[in-house]
């Protein structure tokens, strides 16, 4: 289908395929949309390489809104520019570039500051249309509108994203298909030990959840150089995996001779976790978490995603005499533009281990076998190969 549009689709629509979740849980359908081109602050991006995330798989389920259909999912990629709106001045035609949930103005207070991701210009959140705008690039071929995802919507050959969501990659820098997981997983987790717990040297950490974001803090926590590193997971075989990625020691999650998982990282650490991380997205294991990160200095970092409506219960009492932090944090506290290109030079360079994570690959057109593969819990990052270079 990209054959099609090769030439002169510059400021014209483009027909091409994408693969629609057109009702919650059901199988996406691969078929023929419309791309309209990019409007002012926008770029039109032919998506090379997508993978799947735990998020895409929530949103996919997610009967209530925000949860809305029909909906191109997907925002974890590598692509190279099509063509640009007005008043783009940082990418050009042909560039590669990582699209990002997270934006990135650059004009903000929250940019502008070293102490925030947050753009407060362009604030996240899960919205089915374009950020500046509020209305969508994606049409079926009978007109109807199709809703965008975390302004990404990479389960597409072409889609069309906000610059400030778009972060250009060297043009020395080969085209990887593991490079487009900084875009989500890998900088989160990674990030949220560097960039927010600023994890020091010879500290102890504990991960609970050893999915694809627990093990990218693993890799965030060895690259910081902490000397041990504590999984927690009620999956025994996550230990193995996890050893490549720096695990040193493993918790049952569920528990261990009648003791909770924070009761033996209390013991096995004489006190607690210098730093603790909450990768599940569970209000229980943030406490958990939060009861073994060590009084005095404690850091507990909150990355899952809970269901709508829950609740994290603290006695005051505790958060008032136990010295201990609690927070929470969006892409790993990193700043997309800038911190993307430090973490892809570290791969590059062999420091940062990125095709480590990627366990599984397949074709467009056989995208729903990864969200089996997801699923059923057999792969860390599935990539998803839309285009041919």
């Amino acid at each position: 289908m990209a054959e099609k549009v090769s030439g002169g689709s510059r400021g014209k629509p483009i027909r091409c395929r994408a693969a629609v979740c057109r009702k919650p849980g059901e199988p996406l359908v691969i078929e023929e949309i419309i791309v309209a081109p990019p409007m002012p602050h926008e770029v039109r991006i032919r998506i090379i390489y997508t993978s799947l995330c735990h998020s895409d798989l929530i949103f996919w389920k997610m009967m209530d809104f925000p949860g809305i259909f029909p909906r191109i999912l997907g925002h974890e990629a590598i692509g190279v520019v099509e063509s640009v709106g007005e008043d783009v001045n940082e990418v050009s035609e042909g560039d590669t570039v990582i699209p990002t949930f997270m934006a990135e103005c650059g004009e903000c207070r929250d940019c502008k500051s070293t102490k925030s991701n947050l753009c407060s210009k362009l604030p996240f959140k899960v919205s089915p249309f374009m950020p500046r705008y509020g209305t969508s690039r994606f049409t079926d071929l009978n007109g109807e509108t199709l809703y965008h995802f975390l302004s990404v919507s990479s389960f597409s050959e072409y889609t069309v994203i906000d610059i400030a969501h778009v972060t250009k990659i060297d043009s020395g820098i080969p085209l990887s298909k593991a490079a487009g997981l900084l875009g989500c997983g890998v900088s989160t987790g990674v990030g949220a030990a560097w960039r927010t717990a600023n994890v020091e040297p010879g500290s102890t950490v504990a991960i609970f959840g050893l999915g694809s974001i627990g093990l990218a803090v693993a890799e965030g926590a060895r690259l910081c150089g902490a000397t041990r590193i504590i999984g927690v997971d009620v999956n025994q075989d996550k230990f193995e995996v996890g050893k490549k990625f720096g695990l040193t020691d493993f918790v049952k999650a569920a528990n261990s001779e009648n003791k909770s998982a924070s009761e033996v990282i209390i013991e096995m650490t004489d006190g607690g976790a210098d730093y603790c991380f909450e990768c599940v997205g569970m209000a229980s294991v943030v406490q958990e978490a939060y009861a073994c990160c060590r009084k005095g200095w404690g850091k507990t970092i909150v990355l899952g995603v809970d269901k709508p409506g829950s609740h994290v219960s603290i006695p005051s009492a505790s958060i008032l005499s136990t010295g201990k932090s609690l927070m929470g944090v969006l892409f790993g506290g990193l700043k997309p533009k800038s911190d993307i290109p430090i973490l892809l030079n570290r791969y590059i360079n062999k420091e940062l281990q990125l095709d480590e994570f990627v366990t599984h690959e397949v074709t467009f057109e056989d995208i729903n076998k990864a969200f089996d593969l997801l699923i059923e819990g057999k792969c860390l990052r599935c990539v998803i190969c839309i285009n041919y270079l």
